[in-house]
């Protein structure tokens, strides 16, 4: 993944995702949520390496819930 800014609705969009794949207390899920919230570039940064972490799958599938 490339270090692509995304605006803080698309990361409470991708938060929303991420609830419904993995959980809304895992811990990925809580950082996008809070990132998209809050918008800090320390909020962002720690929500961007815990969705890296997530299975490809989980990714991908996150990302299509969201495309337009």
């Amino acid at each position: 993944m490339d270090e692509t800014k995304i605006d803080r609705t698309a990361m409470g969009r991708l938060a929303k995702g991420l609830a419904f794949i993995i959980g809304a207390t895992h811990p990925a899920t809580v950082a996008m949520q809070t990132a998209a919230d809050s918008g800090t570039e320390k909020d962002v940064k720690a929500a961007r390496a815990l969705f890296l972490k997530l299975k490809p799958g989980d990714r991908r599938a996150a990302m299509d819930m969201i495309s337009d």
